[in-house]
């Protein structure tokens, strides 16, 4: 079966493993990323990481960074030359390179499928509503990135067959915990001075919730330190509030890392957290970080904002989102109960290893692929 996943998330070398996992899987596949992709949190140039089994290529983009309006130029000559059976257009169905990618796709007699995580019931202008129902009425197969996702995609009467499974697993062989969880896992974890380190991997972005974890942070009883690793547009104000709550030494953040280093980042972490907000357009809809910290062997807080509790399930904790004191107490319990973090180390590494490893998200893709193929 030949496929072409069109995709700008997989500018991320570290996301390339599900391509290498897909092509194990007996499919002919070939990845289709802009050079670039731009966002709130910067610029992502595109990586090249894990690219056996598979060709990558990279191809030009049009209006970089603007979400629902970029476009691949060439992408019907690509598709062409390619000649798949199956176009994967790795993007929400209202966006105009969807519409085009399964048009794309159509021109050449292949079979498309898109994605979304879109978990919020939102109507679309035009002409964000004619380019939903358009790609709606030519895929006979979508794939869910959540729960809520599938919900809404019911509710806006999309007919097709829905494949509930996140847009991405981790390799457990790559975030993997520096011991063997045999209790020393935490004391290892320690910097010299012996400082409990939180941290949170992501945009700094408002809906990130990250002035309620360093305000929870600042009100802590003992030694801690906290590094934010991501960039975006509220990395002034979080370095005025981490002064003016006069833990401005014990913090570390506007550092993004390349993906490659990201698994030695949790390594050195006593615990992760994710203290998103829900906002009025957004909520969140996966919370990536928490399975590659948990993978790793680090204790996961998050809060109740969108998938996070379904995606922590009792393997981590959960607070009320914007419940500055709920998540302070939450941080002071694991911080003195290394016995706890232990137990929630293991808990959360044995969940990815059931439900989120990045092989049996390709698995699931490509039976996806598979009904799209045989038209069921």
């Amino acid at each position: 079966m030949r496929v072409v996943l069109v995709s700008k998330a997989l500018v991320v070398g570290a996301y390339q493993k599900k391509a290498e996992e897909i092509a194990r899987q007996g499919v002919e596949l070939t990845v289709l990323t802009p050079p670039s992709w731009r966002d709130r949190r910067g610029t992502q140039t595109a990586e090249r990481l894990h690219t056996v089994g598979y060709e990558l290529r990279t191809i030009p983009i049009l209006f970089n960074g603007a979400y629902h309006m970029h476009l691949y130029p060439t992408l019907v000559k690509e598709l062409r030359e390619l000649k798949p059976e199956v176009v994967h257009v790795d993007e929400e169905p209202y966006n105009l390179a969807t519409l085009l990618g399964v048009r794309a796709a159509r021109a050449v007699g292949a079979k498309p499928i898109f994605f979304t995580w879109q978990n919020l019931l939102r109507r679309y202008p035009p002409p964000f509503n004619w380019f939903e129902r358009t790609v709606y009425r030519s895929c006979s197969v979508a794939i869910a990135g959540n729960a809520e996702a599938r919900e809404v995609l019911i509710r806006k009467q999309y007919k097709g067959k829905i494949v509930v499974l996140p847009q991405f697993g981790v390799d457990p062989n790559i975030f993997r915990p520096p011991t063997d969880l045999d209790g020393q896992v935490s004391a290892r974890r320690r910097g010299k001075e012996g400082a409990f380190h939180i941290g949170y991997a992501g945009g700094l972005l408002p809906e990130k919730g990250l002035d309620l974890l360093l305000r929870a942070c600042a009100g802590l009883e003992g030694s801690w330190r906290l590094t934010l690793v991501g960039s975006g547009e509220e990395l002034e104000a979080l370095r005025n509030l981490a002064s003016e709550c006069g833990a401005a030494d014990r913090v570390t953040l506007g550092v993004r890392l390349p993906s490659g280093e990201m698994p030695g980042f949790y390594r050195s972490l006593d615990l992760l957290v994710l203290p998103s907000r829900t906002r009025p357009n957004w909520k969140e809809q996966f919370g990536r970080v928490l399975i590659e910290a948990m993978a790793s062997g680090v204790p996961v807080i998050g809060s109740s904002s969108g998938e996070i509790p379904n995606v922590i399930g009792d393997a981590g904790l959960v607070f009320l989102e914007g419940d500055i004191e709920s998540l302070r107490s939450q941080l002071q319990r694991l911080m003195q109960d290394r016995a706890a973090r232990n137990h929630l180390a293991v808990a959360g590494r044995q969940r990815v290893l059931d439900h989120y490893t990045m092989e049996e998200i390709a698995r699931r893709t490509v039976a996806a692929y598979r009904a799209v193929a045989q038209g069921r």
